[in-house]
């Protein structure tokens, strides 16, 4: 085993399967964010039409999509993060969401 390599804490069968996908899901929506907002004005605009007159713009939308999904890189830039939001909560007993949250400047 390489000494200069830390070691990753062990992770359950939900995390790399549901936990970290989710994430993956949610990053993947913020890379292809113009193809989803193309996405959502045709179907407004189309109302019950959408699934013919939107197809267009739900190829490329499910095309910049799966590009992410089948990254492995992506993958483990998406493990590495939840990765480090798991250390740190077991550190802290503090979730990631309510981290961000600022304390009020007047105690």
């Amino acid at each position: 085993m390489d000494a200069t390599k830390t070691e990753e804490p062990f992770l359950r069968h939900v995390e790399t399967d549901v936990l970290i996908p989710k994430r993956m899901r949610e990053k993947a929506k913020e890379r292809c964010v113009e193809r989803v907002q193309a996405f959502n004005i045709c179907c407004k605009a189309s109302g019950f039409l959408m699934v013919i007159k939107c197809r267009e713009e739900n190829a490329a939308l499910k095309e910049c999509l799966t590009q992410h999904y089948k990254d492995p890189a992506f993958f483990e830039e998406c493990k590495q993060e939840y990765i480090k939001e798991k250390l740190e909560f077991q550190r802290t007993g503090i979730p990631a969401k309510n981290r961000t949250q600022k304390l009020p400047t007047s105690m």
